[in-house]
C-alpha cells in the first residue's frame, strides 16, 4: 500500500526555528517565549535568541521548538500571528 500523500516535507520529531519580529519592548521576548511554551513544553534557555533592529525600534525573536507535528506548528503560528504584538512570523 503506497503512503499517503504528506502536505510537509519535515519529518517529525524535529527542531524547527521560528522568527518572531515586533516591536521592541521589554516584555515582547518574555510573550513569544510565553505563546511558545503552550504549543511545545517548556523551553531551555539556550532554544531562544533575540536581536534588536539597529534602531532599536523593532526586535527579531527566534526560538528552536521541537516539533511533533504539522498541525503543532500550524497552532503555533496560528496563535502568534493572532497576536497584536506580533508583527511577522517566520
Amino acid at each position: 500500500m503506497p503512503n499517503e500523500p504528506t502536505d510537509t516535507l519535515l519529518e517529525f520529531p524535529c527542531d524547527f526555528p521560528v522568527k518572531v519580529m515586533g516591536k521592541f519592548t521589554a516584555d515582547f521576548e518574555a510573550m513569544v517565549r510565553e505563546i511558545a511554551e503552550r504549543h511545545v513544553g517548556k523551553l531551555p534557555a539556550e532554544a531562544i535568541s533575540s536581536r534588536p533592529s539597529s534602531n532599536q525600534r523593532f526586535v527579531a525573536v527566534t526560538i528552536v521548538v521541537r516539533a511533533k507535528s504539522k498541525q503543532q506548528l500550524d497552532n503555533l503560528y496560528l496563535e502568534l500571528t493572532s497576536t497584536k504584538q506580533v508583527l511577522m512570523a517566520l
